[in-house]
């Protein structure tokens, strides 16, 4: 048994947030009956209508893209810009887990899975994110030692868990810095640098968790492999 808005959205039908506001206007019912109640509880075997629709249980699918940038990572936007969910092409209603920047390339995972997206998400999980970030100046041997002892931004301390400068560009004054880290605040990558007197001119994410984009090219995607997806899993534990 499980709670019903949680049900809905796991179905494909609309977000849990949503499922909760068609409860409460009295527009869900399982099996004949009006449910209002946000704590009432039920399972995919009941007979479940959700404003006129009834809800059939959706197949979990997985997908790892390399988003391109002018992209927003998210579902619906007002600006009517490009989603990533444009790029890919099922006929499941996925949605991001997380977000990269509009300007800001790479590995980012889609699926209707809300149980893995909430796992995945989480700040206890401790999922390592890899991203390399090209600084608008050489970045200073000091201030790479600083950077790995922590960033305080917001009053919270962002503790990188990998710094590494890749690249040097002496003639441009120019550097490419790889950094890993387990958090996921929005803009956290460019608000660390800038903390520091940096400014990110390009970022790509390139690893999440043991994910890589590998060879995969720009707006190019591939579905996850149930092994995978297992693994993703693990992180719950």
């Amino acid at each position: 048994m499980e709670r019903l808005q949680k049900i809905i959205a796991e179905s494909g039908f609309c977000s849990r947030r949503k499922a909760e506001e068609y409860i409460k206007l009295g527009k869900v019912f399982v099996n004949g009956e009006k449910v209002t109640e946000l704590g009432t509880k039920a399972s995919f075997g009941d007979y479940i209508v959700v404003d006129g629709k009834s809800l059939t249980k959706e197949e979990k699918v997985y997908f790892l893209l390399n988003k391109p940038r002018g992209y927003v990572s998210t579902v619906n936007d007002e600006l009517g810009r490009k989603k990533i969910t444009d790029l890919i092409e099922t006929d499941k209603r996925v949605y991001p887990v997380g977000r990269l920047d509009y300007d800001t390339t790479g590995l980012i995972i889609l699926t209707n899975d809300g149980e893995l997206a909430n796992i995945l998400m989480h700040p206890s999980r401790g999922v390592e994110k890899t991203y390399i970030a090209k600084l608008n100046k050489i970045m200073l041997p000091k201030d790479q030692m600083i950077l790995k002892s922590g960033i305080n931004i917001d009053g919270i301390k962002c503790i990188p868990t990998r710094v590494k400068v890749r690249d040097i560009d002496y003639n441009k004054d120019t550097c490419i810095v790889e950094i890993s880290i387990v958090e996921g605040r929005n803009h956290i990558i460019k608000n660390v640098f800038m903390k520091m007197g940096y400014l990110v001119d390009k970022l790509t994410r390139v690893e999440y968790g043991f994910l890589k984009l590998d060879n995969l090219k720009s707006g190019e995607y591939r579905e996850l492999s149930i092994k995978e997806v297992k693994k993703l899993y693990e992180y719950k534990n």
